[in-house]
């Protein structure tokens, strides 16, 4: 490791997720020694539709900074002197569009489960020859309100202030990685510690660039001839870049500037790298939604079963790329938030689990949270949330312990699709030949769906303990493993050593193969209820 025994050594990253941002430093050992997290307004302007604004966005970064520094230093860690380099990790697919000669947004950023470009989904899956799977093959992708080239198409059909900067050449795309950048490195008049003026970077990094439906999964470039298809102008959109390199230097304006920027991964992407997910190994990260991701090596496995080809990791220009097969699942810690603040049920996440434990099982409910349709593996526009099974019996116990279980039964659909399409040879298992998932994310802290999660993974094809780490927070533990190879503070060989290991906790199966079958084809059942349903809402 670089420095010496006494030098004190630290990486950090910004964890931009979709209901709130952290700033997280870390050791030499890549353990955390200070933080700061802070939520930010969400904006639901119509029924389906999902914003935030980009400059409240940058105001949050700035205050975690500073704070978690202030934190640092109330403990006697000098984190300005020793920080080595700064990974970023973000909420993916959500797309913003800023001028390039004020750096002010053209309008709200538009979050990657807003749902209101289905009507241009419905247009293109008529006029292109291959419908919804027209750009498989080169991106990965099917054609859904998910991916941020629909949205930037909806922001230049239906805003003016983009139409016109499109037209005047002063529009500038990017995902909120992108924007985060721009911004980090110095946007419009910045300025280096020795007051040398700085250009903001506009760069991309590889997986969130796999996200848009713009990328060619293989050249990692921009794919013309979908830009073509969709009338998409190249110019707009930012530079693809490695996962692992030097981006910039953090300009003034923000705290500890002139650090330099070494690191950036879209959010799933950093939760692989952080639990050291190689080839055959998976991940489930819960949060706002859930996202599990099979590292598949260095070649594409296009999906037949639903899921998602994308991009692993790429740790520096100049080494190869890893891929992975995606299920993405919209809804998940987002349910939980719905409880809390849609209806009062409980006053606090953490209340979900005592509330659940209250009752012995979910009582005959059913709770599908298609809130804006269903990802992974159905792909359903059309759906909206149900709950099912409802008698004068329910309570509101019932009612939380169906909100767990629809995480771990849609976890499960995915990890379904996923066996079939990698198969056995694309799996690796354990010296007892169990198929290990790897789980991080908020809601994990949550013993009890830990524990139901399990129970829906004893399918005869994927029997599963569950293993949790002692870090949950593995996005942003990714983001600065990336940052720090880059910057020399760790070598590829220490961080997949398992620089951070610490104890793990590890749920195994406990519920019997028939009472798994029967609320597996149970839960079928309510998930096909929920199908086109959307006109309700007119």
């Amino acid at each position: 490791m670089a420095g010496t025994a006494e030098e004190e050594v630290y990486v950090a990253s910004i964890d931009q997720g979709t209901t709130s941002t952290r700033f997280i430093v870390y050791g030499r050992h890549a353990r955390p020694v200070a933080s700061h997290q802070l939520e930010f307004k969400q904006h639901y302007p119509e029924a389906g539709w999902v914003e935030h604004d980009p400059m409240e966005i940058i105001e949050s970064v700035k205050i975690c900074m500073s704070e978690t520094l202030g934190k640092a230093a109330a403990s006697g860690l000098n984190v300005d002197a020793g920080l080595k380099a700064i990974g970023i990790t973000n909420q993916r697919e959500t797309t913003v569009m800023w001028s390039k000669s004020t750096g002010l947004p053209l309008y709200n950023a538009i979050v990657w489960m807003d749902v209101r470009t289905s009507s241009i989904c419905r247009r293109l899956e008529s006029e292109l020859s291959g419908g919804r799977t027209h750009f498989v093959e080169t991106c990965g992708l099917p054609i859904s309100t998910y991916f941020s080239a629909l949205k930037l198409l909806w922001l230049m059909e239906n805003v003016d202030a983009v139409k016109d900067a499109v037209r005047a050449g002063d529009a500038l795309f990017g995902t909120i990685d992108t924007w985060l950048i721009w911004n980090l490195t110095g946007g419009i008049g910045g300025k280096d510690t020795d007051g040398k003026e700085l250009l903001g970077q506009h760069v991309t990094d590889c997986s969130n660039a796999s996200r848009t439906m713009l990328m060619n999964l293989k050249a990692l470039d921009w794919d013309k001839p979908t830009l073509e298809a969709l009338g998409i102008p190249a110019g707009i959109l930012p530079k693809i870049i490695s996962n692992s390199e030097k981006i910039g230097v953090v300009a003034g304006g923000f705290p500890l500037a002139g650090v330099s920027i070494s690191g950036c991964l879209g959010d799933q992407h950093a939760a692989m790298l952080g639990q050291l997910c190689q080839k055959g190994e998976a991940k489930s990260t819960y949060g706002t939604g859930a996202f599990i991701l099979l590292n598949t090596g260095e070649e594409v496995t296009q999906s037949s079963h639903g899921l998602l080809s994308t991009i692993a990791y790429k740790l520096g220009p100049d080494v190869p790329t890893n891929y992975a097969l995606e299920g993405s699942i919209a809804i998940a810690g987002a349910a939980v938030q719905w409880l809390r603040d849609s209806l009062g049920i409980i006053s606090s996440a953490a209340e979900i689990e005592g509330l659940a434990e209250s009752v012995q099982d979910s009582g005959g409910i059913y709770f599908v949270p298609a809130f804006n349709g269903l990802f992974a593996p159905w792909w359903r526009d059309d759906a909206r949330g149900i709950c099912i099974g409802i008698t004068r019996f329910t309570n509101k116990g019932h009612i939380a312990r169906a909100v767990l279980e629809s995480m771990c039964f849609q976890v499960n659909d995915v990890l379904s699709s996923m066996h079939k399409d990698a198969g056995e040879a694309g799996e690796v298992k354990s010296a007892e030949g169990e198929f290990l998932l790897r789980v991080d994310g908020g809601a994990t802290v949550n013993n009890l769906l830990m524990q139901i999660q399990v129970k829906k993974l004893c399918a005869d094809l994927l029997g599963s303990p569950v293993v949790r780490p002692a870090d949950i927070e593995t996005t942003a533990l990714g983001a600065a493993y990336a940052a720090g190879l880059a910057a020399g503070v760790w070598t590829k060989e220490e961080i997949f050593a398992g620089l951070h290991k610490d104890n793990t906790t590890v749920f195994c199966p406990k519920l019997d193969d028939a009472h798994r079958k029967k609320r597996g084809d149970s839960w079928y059942k309510a998930v096909s209820r929920s199908f086109d349903l959307a006109d309700l809402s007119l």
